[in-house]
């Protein structure tokens, strides 16, 4: 540093600065000062993009536009009863099978056709039929179902089978030895399938059977914070006593409780209720985490450490249940609305991402946040659908973006008072239903893989922000996301984790909810698309069956029709493709299993009653 400055002895100090008492060390050090400053601002433009505060301009106007293609026939030329015609013919050719070869067991294997128990043993496929039974009008296989239901004893369960069961083994019943059973499935499937029946047919005999399931449940909240084990002696009440749980399983259960409180007048459903919301609605968990933590702890009532963040499995009915917990009883929780808004607004800013090549929208996991997976699961493809339901029902008020929200994603958060929620959640639900349906379009079987891995790409906010400071030219990022075949050789964005088709309904949902929100008539068209689908690669002589590779048509099949099949996916594409508004959005609410429940108001005894603020 000597030699540096012994060069500068020879200049002479202008006489300006020596009245301005300005040395030669002071210009030295402002040269260099100012050299570091023009280099932080040349070689770290990360930095300073993630950091500087952007005066705000007002909000961006979002043009999504009409999805992609077009339809190729003029709706008024489609047969669409024919079509849901259809469905209802695929309804009964699997239901019938079922009957036939596997009750009264849980699920049919379709391939070797006889009957497996997954669940409780108690002919779960049955109860979680009974509701598009009513909606299809299938009158005569209603009626064969509610004897069953009525001599159904809650306190038993089947002896599950050994890995080594053959065909035709028999499996009794052992009242002495009943199994745990898991309260998630037994809750969103039998108890949820039951009172969406009795609502749709008033057949009170399913709301005494759904009042006596709930009893033979109840031990599971018998835990430090009442919230629910994962799985319950129907017999003895006595709970699991596995202290690890999921988003999923503690916190679906809301619909199905509420309503049955409503219907039966008992305050203790509605308490079961009351005391794990008010655990996931402490305001420090959306501080901390900006949206509801994935995994949980039964003994302590806290969230795991993990940070772990998804909407996808093991999380995903959790936050679904705060949108529409909200909406069955009237719109009073302001709270679950206001977890609802800022859960999507973190995903929105942190957990969704655009593909590098093709401009896929997809949502992924992280953990902590900063860490994504980049994997994109199937069961994630409701989150459009909610995100469309939540903008049709939702007021006005709901989306008041006046002040920028608390998101664990920091300034990347600050980007979303730029444009209208109300917009901007549409705008996502769309781009995300176009990705989930090219997940099946890219395969040769027309049906979609369980899970796939993305090769990265950038965060959506991140991809909104350049293309709202470039000029807003076009359609926003991650909407109209090119074809595999619009790729330069090819080269997809994507590979495949795992390339089963599970029968599962999340895609078909995304596109009812989609056509019914937007009246866009290509998600009806891409429904059909998938249908055909069904029917060439999955239909059996006896029903429907999962696919091992989505990849390679007529490889042979899992053996497997889970009875969600029946109960969502084949329900939801009859809904598609009716004319007739069977389940209006304004007076019913879905559960997770697609079980409507009729939207009430509590009187004012009720409030008083169960304590609703």
């Amino acid at each position: 540093m000597a030699s540096f400055t012994s060069k500068f002895q020879s200049f002479s100090t202008p006489n300006t600065l020596r009245r301005l008492q300005i040395s030669r060390r002071h210009v030295i050090y402002g040269v260099v000062s100012f050299a570091f400053v023009l280099a932080l601002y040349n070689f770290l433009p990360a930095f300073s993009h993630a950091y500087h505060n952007e005066p705000f301009t007002g909000k961006v106007p979002l043009r999504p536009g009409k999805s992609q293609p077009p339809p190729t026939v003029p709706e008024d030329m489609i047969d669409w009863s024919g079509r849901a015609n259809e469905v209802k013919k695929a309804f009964r050719h699997a239901y019938y099978g079922y009957e036939v070869y596997a009750a009264p067991m849980d699920n049919l294997r379709p391939v070797s056709n006889d009957g497996i128990q997954e669940i409780d043993g108690w002919g779960v496929t049955l109860y979680d039929s009974l509701s598009t039974m009513l909606l299809m009008e299938l009158h005569d296989e209603f009626a064969r179902a509610l004897p069953v239901i009525e001599q159904q004893d809650f306190s038993k369960t089947l002896i599950f089978p050994p890995k080594t069961q053959e065909p035709g083994d028999h499996i009794a019943f052992d009242a002495h030895k009943a199994q745990f059973i898991p309260f998630f499935e037994t809750v969103i499937r039998y108890l949820g399938g039951l009172l969406s029946a009795y609502a749709l047919s008033h057949e009170f005999i399913l709301l005494k059977r759904a009042d006596d399931l709930a009893t033979k449940l109840s031990g599971v909240f018998d835990t430090p914070h009442g919230m629910p084990a994962y799985s319950v002696n129907p017999l003895t009440g006595q709970p699991s006593n596995r202290t690890h749980t999921i988003l999923a399983e503690m916190a679906t259960f809301q619909l199905e409780y509420l309503y049955l409180a409503r219907m039966t007048g008992k305050k203790e459903h509605h308490d079961r209720v009351t005391k794990v919301m008010d655990i996931i609605k402490h305001k420090t968990l959306v501080d901390t985490y900006g949206m509801l933590p994935t995994e949980w702890n039964v003994t302590t009532g806290q969230p795991e450490i993990t940070g772990h963040l998804s909407v996808g499995a093991n999380a995903d009915s959790g936050h679904e249940y705060l949108l529409k917990s909200y909406l069955l009883s009237g719109k009073v929780d302001k709270i679950n609305l206001e977890l609802y808004v800022q859960t999507v607004n973190t995903v929105l800013s942190s957990l969704l991402y655009v593909s590098p090549r093709r401009g896929l929208l997809y949502v992924t996991d992280a953990a902590p946040i900063n860490n994504a997976t980049h994997q994109f699961e199937h069961l994630s493809c409701f989150f459009p659908g909610l995100l469309a339901l939540g903008v049709h029902t939702l007021p006005d008020a709901a989306f008041d973006n006046e002040s920028s929200p608390k998101a664990v994603s920091g300034n990347d958060a600050d980007e979303l008072k730029y444009y209208d929620w109300k917009e901007l959640h549409l705008l996502a639900a769309q781009g995300l239903a176009e990705s989930c349906y090219q997940m099946y379009e890219d395969e040769p079987t027309g049906l979609g893989p369980d899970v796939v891995l993305f090769d990265g790409g950038e965060l959506w906010i991140r991809e909104l922000k350049k293309w709202r400071q470039g000029g807003m030219e076009g359609t926003p990022p991650g909407i109209h996301a090119k074809k595999m075949t619009e790729v330069r050789h090819g080269v997809d964005d994507y590979g495949l984790l795992s390339q089963r088709y599970l029968l599962r309904p999340e895609t078909v949902e995304s596109m009812f909810l989609m056509w019914k929100v937007t009246g866009d008539v290509v998600w009806r068209e891409r429904g059909w698309r998938i249908f055909q689908a069904l029917e060439k690669e999955a239909k059996t002589s006896t029903g429907y069956s999962s696919l091992y590779d989505v990849t390679n048509p007529g490889y042979p099949l899992m053996n497997d029709m889970p009875s969600y099949f029946l109960a969502e996916t084949l329900k939801y594409l009859y809904l598609l493709f009716n004319d007739k508004d069977l389940v209006p959005l304004d007076r019913w609410v879905f559960n997770t299993e697609a079980h409507p429940l009729p939207i009430f108001n509590w009187s004012s005894w009720e409030h008083k009653k169960f304590g609703i603020a």
